[in-house]
């Protein structure tokens, strides 16, 4: 495979064709990568990465992923991290448009589900405005990847009728712009994706809504991988819990009664492993 680390460098070459005759513009695939562990890629990104000649990959995608793309692919990495973005969105936007109008075929690769806080919405709309074919293969987004791999039920008939996730990025005017109302109400669970950064500002919006302080929350780091780790604890102590443990990103917030239901569950995974 041959590494492309700096696409502000990258030439979208064009595709070779009968001469004079317009070249037709390529196809892009926006490819779920799911929450790290490569076993939990779908079949159908398994098939698309191993058909792959040109992919361009973020900062979640694991190398254990990239080892399903074929030997001869070019990859280009356009990963964003917390204050540093290889590329800004919309500059990885205008590279796939272009490298699809040279005839380029390629994949998308993305963490978790592109449409799920992946930005994959805006780069399917790109695409659909410039006349762009293109295939979605959904992946399992990082909250299912967390709660499963993390023993945390993120629906339960006695605990949470309700499912939401959210995201905890600062916006312009650094605040975190959530309805926290809905939020707050009882009987739900709320993931919170990007929130680390955040966290004190999370914990004290949701009880000063509504949710009681002792409320059952979870960091769950590096969801599915080897360096998978989930601290427990309450909304009140989260904050104190993430700095004591020195939880870093990628991590997600859960919040909810479901997540008392952690020890339990965890027991009888560990269980199952040693059969």
């Amino acid at each position: 495979m041959s590494f492309i680390e700096d696409a502000r460098w990258f030439t979208a070459a064009p595709a070779a064709g009968a001469p004079g005759m317009p070249t037709p513009p390529g196809r892009v695939t926006l490819v779920g990568a799911g929450p790290g562990d490569p076993e939990l890629l779908t079949l159908r990104a398994v098939k698309a990465l191993r058909g792959a000649r040109l992919v361009l990959y973020d900062h979640l995608v694991g190398k254990e992923v990239l080892r399903y793309v074929a030997e001869d692919a070019d990859l280009i990495y356009v990963g964003k991290e917390s204050s540093h973005h290889t590329l800004p969105q919309e500059s990885i936007i205008d590279l796939m448009v272009r490298l699809a109008r040279s005839g380029r075929n390629l994949v998308r690769l993305k963490g978790g589900d592109g449409f799920i806080f992946g930005r994959g919405g805006e780069e399917a709309q790109a695409l659909a405005e410039a006349g762009i074919a293109f295939d979605v293969v959904p992946g399992i987004t990082a909250a299912q990847g967390a709660g499963a791999c993390a023993g945390i039920p993120l629906t339960h008939r006695d605990h949470a009728a309700t499912l939401v996730f959210a995201t905890g990025h600062l916006r312009g005017d650094n605040e975190v712009a959530l309805d926290w109302e809905a939020l707050a109400r009882p009987r739900q669970t709320v993931v919170i994706y990007m929130g680390m950064g955040t966290l004190p500002v999370i914990c004290e919006q949701l009880v000063r809504h509504g949710l009681p302080a002792s409320m059952p929350a979870a960091l769950v780091e590096q969801a599915s991988l080897p360096g998978q780790r989930c601290i427990t604890g309450t909304l009140q102590e989260l904050p104190a819990l993430a700095q004591q443990h020195r939880v870093r990103p990628p991590a997600l917030i859960v919040v909810g009664e479901v997540v008392a239901l952690q020890p339990q569950l965890m027991r009888g995974m560990q269980a199952a492993t040693m059969l």
